[in-house]
């Protein structure tokens, strides 16, 4: 059953904001994410990015970014949350754009500007409430949804409503904001071909609540290699 067209799944590292106000540290985040097995690092750009923000990533540091994906071998992405932000990336001719749920229910309009690009677009639907998709995956062939939970962290209660099958739904991939990498496992398991989960260097910081539910290298490292076995084994028909 091969359900993808990739030989092995896809891994984001969700690096986000957990660079702390500490641009330099990017450095390291990239490059324990590519040793941890990510296939891309992701970033946030237009959000909390003011004059007291701590996500300010102007043009050089974006080209310091990608500058450093090359160096260590991994591709960078970019989540888009504002209009000024896309003008900005548009710069760089990325090969990838990730909609976040925010900028589905708050940004339609800057989520259809993505799309029309043509370029591969993960979009996560964590905050939709619809039941029909909100862009047409027949119109944008260059769309890929994610099943996500927007709750920071999601409990095991919050979770009972995981897809229990990816496969013929609208959902390639997952984007994770669990304690733990066993819902990632499952979502494999299920049909999930992409992976999201955020990624920290240290769990304890609290300058941003996403590193109390991200996963460190070792346990990124652990969740890509489980992974990708249990991906290769429902490829092969187990």
């Amino acid at each position: 059953m091969n359900y993808n067209n990739h030989k092995n799944p896809i891994f984001i590292a969700e690096i986000g904001m957990n660079y702390n106000n500490n641009f330099d540290l990017n450095f390291e985040l990239i490059k324990q994410a590519k040793l941890s097995g990510a296939t891309f690092a992701k970033f946030q750009i237009g959000w909390r990015d003011d004059k007291e923000g701590i996500n300010q990533l102007d043009k050089n540091k974006i080209s310091s970014l990608y500058e450093w994906g090359d160096y260590f071998g991994i591709e960078i992405l970019f989540s888009i949350i504002s209009k000024k932000a896309f003008t900005m990336i548009k710069e760089f001719k990325p090969k990838y754009f990730k909609i976040a749920s925010r900028t589905v229910v708050d940004g339609s309009n800057l989520a259809n500007d993505i799309l029309d690009l043509g370029v591969t677009t993960f979009c996560s639907l964590g905050m939709w409430k619809n039941t029909s998709p909100p862009y047409d995956p027949q119109q944008y062939k260059n769309l890929k949804y994610f099943w996500c939970k927007s709750k920071y962290p999601c409990e095991p209660k919050d979770m009972i409503d995981l897809p229990k099958s990816f496969f013929n739904s609208i959902y390639t991939g997952y984007s994770d904001h669990t304690i733990g990498i066993e819902t990632c496992l499952i979502a494999l398991s299920r049909g999930a071909s992409i992976i999201e989960k955020h990624f920290t260097l240290d769990k304890s910081e609290n300058i941003i609540r996403d590193h109390a539910l991200s996963a460190t290298p070792n346990e990124f490292k652990l969740m890509v290699d489980l992974g990708t076995d249990i991906y290769k084994k429902i490829n092969l028909g187990v």
